[in-house]
């Protein structure tokens, strides 16, 4: 496990693109499925989060004998990119329709991309106003006499 745990939590947190259905066969699933404990452990989530996923249809999620989820290479890569949709701030509702979109095989394709161009132009919208945001606690922080990175309080914090 600590192997595989090092294998995906490497593809995930490379902040590259998502990893690919075959990385995931040669690399962290090779040796198979992981558990719910598992792969929430991985990508962040708590297995309360990945059965809600299973249960509303986001993922597909294989049991086994015993009736227990085993998380495969396309659960794994699926719920990898739902978290990384929610940590956009896309909507549940929205990731919701993407899944049926993608269900529907090629002829949704145009809705898809609809759908996430205007998620990535609402993203976007919301790093901007996040970067003015950062700028305007830099100017405070300065004006306090710190330095950026700096999060230890001065001895005047009573400063507006």
């Amino acid at each position: 496990m600590v192997e595989r745990t090092e294998e995906i939590t490497a593809l995930i947190g490379s902040r590259g693109p998502l990893p690919d259905i075959d990385e995931l066969l040669s690399g962290p699933a090779k040796e198979g499925p992981l558990t719910v404990a598992e792969l929430s452990e991985l990508v962040g989530v708590s297995g309360h989060t990945l059965r809600y996923y299973e249960r509303i249809g986001l993922v597909t999620v294989d049991r086994d004998g015993a009736g227990h989820r085993r998380y495969g290479p396309r659960a794994i890569a699926r719920v990898i990119f739902l978290t990384r949709l929610r940590l956009s701030g896309m909507p549940i509702a929205d990731i919701t329709e993407y899944v049926s979109l993608i269900d529907g095989g090629e002829a949704t394709v145009p809705a898809r991309l609809a759908l996430l161009t205007a998620h990535r132009a609402r993203t976007a919208a919301h790093i901007e106003e996040l970067k003015y945001s950062l700028a305007v606690i830099d100017y405070k922080i300065a004006t306090y006499g710190g330095e950026l990175g700096d999060c230890t309080p001065t001895s005047d914090s009573t400063k507006d």
